[in-house]
């Protein structure tokens, strides 16, 4: 209980220490991030794109940042600990910070749930890049409902992007994109990291991509009656049948959408795409429901084989082998990946591409340049997938 006690202390001296650590003027060549909370002022960027933090904490004994790798502050003699990173790849990055070993949140930080718990984020801003800044344009909303799942036998929560003008044109149907999270992430990312909403407003207000319904659920899922554990990744059920979250989408969330929000509900006016984790669901629920999904997308995630391990003949139930038919039934097939991102995550997806190639499957592919397994990769994947949709 003691160090249970002494970790409260701190984070309490931490919170108390937002104004009282903060008095130094920011230096001249950086501004404080967009993604703190109001009013605090570190951690900021500096021009080179090098973070600063500054924390008051002066009773305790090792404070660091971890953001990407290990940072050691550094204490002064009123109790001020100091960081400068080293230069930093532009757009949002988790971090956290350790408190004499203990991994904790900033509470100078907007929170934001990624790693499988809340963490802190740092928007590294992206010189000449405003596609996913508010803008003075028409602005769409995000809503959140609860629907009953039969499959899972509870209650889930779904994220719905609606563009502008929908509670106006009240006899328009829109498409429909089922945009799906990475693993460790849920139904709030794309809309908090991944800034899907801004992105639309800005795509849809310069006549770049057509007004659409986003549909934004958790990619977790577990059958009503099976055990609760819930992998944070997915399983390609080839043989054992379809997943509990490809039940979900394709059982629940479709109808649910379809019957609350005006959609055009037929499969020419659908799409889904996922990062990562929710790329590998995306080619998984897509591939075996070709018959709901017109336009498909992985970003950093696709099928689960790489170059010569995909067997068009057999895997996905054969539905490559005639690369004519699929061809011509798949509008829209697109994979994209960073070129920093970890070499086993570039050659996985620039392998199925290759394999696509080899079949005669037709689809874009994207790569990313610079960026790595992150939220910058993701947003421009979605910018430059989003205008080819329901054309």
């Amino acid at each position: 209980m003691k160090r249970i006690y002494g970790t409260l202390s701190i984070l309490l001296i931490l919170a108390g220490s937002l104004c009282q650590g903060q008095v130094t003027a920011l230096p001249s060549d950086s501004k404080s991030a967009s993604s703190n909370v109001r009013g605090a002022e570190y951690p900021c960027v500096t021009s080179d794109l090098r973070a600063i933090f500054r924390i008051k904490a002066p009773d305790t004994q090792k404070v660091q940042v971890q953001l990407g790798k290990v940072y050691d502050m550094i204490k002064d003699d009123q109790g001020i600990w100091t960081l400068t990173t080293d230069p930093q790849v532009p757009g949002f990055h988790y971090y956290f910070l350790l408190i004499d070993g203990v991994q904790v949140s900033d509470p100078a930080s907007e929170s934001y749930f990624g790693w499988g718990r809340m963490a802190s984020g740092i928007e590294i801003p992206e010189e000449g890049v405003d596609y996913y800044k508010v803008k003075n344009v028409p602005h769409g909303d995000l809503r959140s409902r609860w629907y009953f799942s039969n499959t899972t036998g509870i209650w889930r929560r779904v994220y719905i992007y609606c563009p502008p003008g929908y509670d106006n044109n009240l006899n328009e149907k829109y498409p429909v994109l089922y945009l799906q999270h990475g693993a460790g992430e849920d139904e709030r990312s794309w809309g908090n990291q991944g800034k899907a909403d801004i992105i639309m407003d800005n795509l849809i207000a310069a006549g770049k991509a057509k007004p659409m319904l986003i549909v934004m659920d958790q990619g977790y899922a577990v059958r009503a009656g099976d055990p609760a554990s819930q992998p944070r990744t997915p399983r390609v059920q080839q043989q054992q049948g379809p997943s509990a979250f490809e039940e979900v989408v394709v059982k629940d969330l479709i109808p649910f959408i379809d019957t609350t929000f005006r959609t055009l509900s037929d499969r020419d006016h659908r799409a889904m795409a996922g990062l990562s984790m929710g790329g590998m669901q995306t080619i998984q629920i897509t591939f075996a429901n070709l018959d709901k999904f017109a336009y498909i997308a992985g970003f950093s995630g696709a099928g689960r084989f790489g170059g010569a391990g995909l067997d068009v003949n057999n895997d996905y139930k054969g539905i490559l082998a005639d690369a004519a038919a699929f061809n011509k039934k798949v509008r829209l097939l697109w994979i994209g990946i960073g070129t920093a991102e970890p070499e086993n995550m570039y050659k996985a997806v620039n392998g199925f591409h290759l394999a696509l190639v080899n079949a005669g499957i037709k689809h874009v592919y994207y790569e990313s340049p610079g960026t790595d397994h992150e939220w910058l990769t993701w947003r421009r994947d979605l910018y430059d997938f989003a205008p080819r949709l329901f054309k």
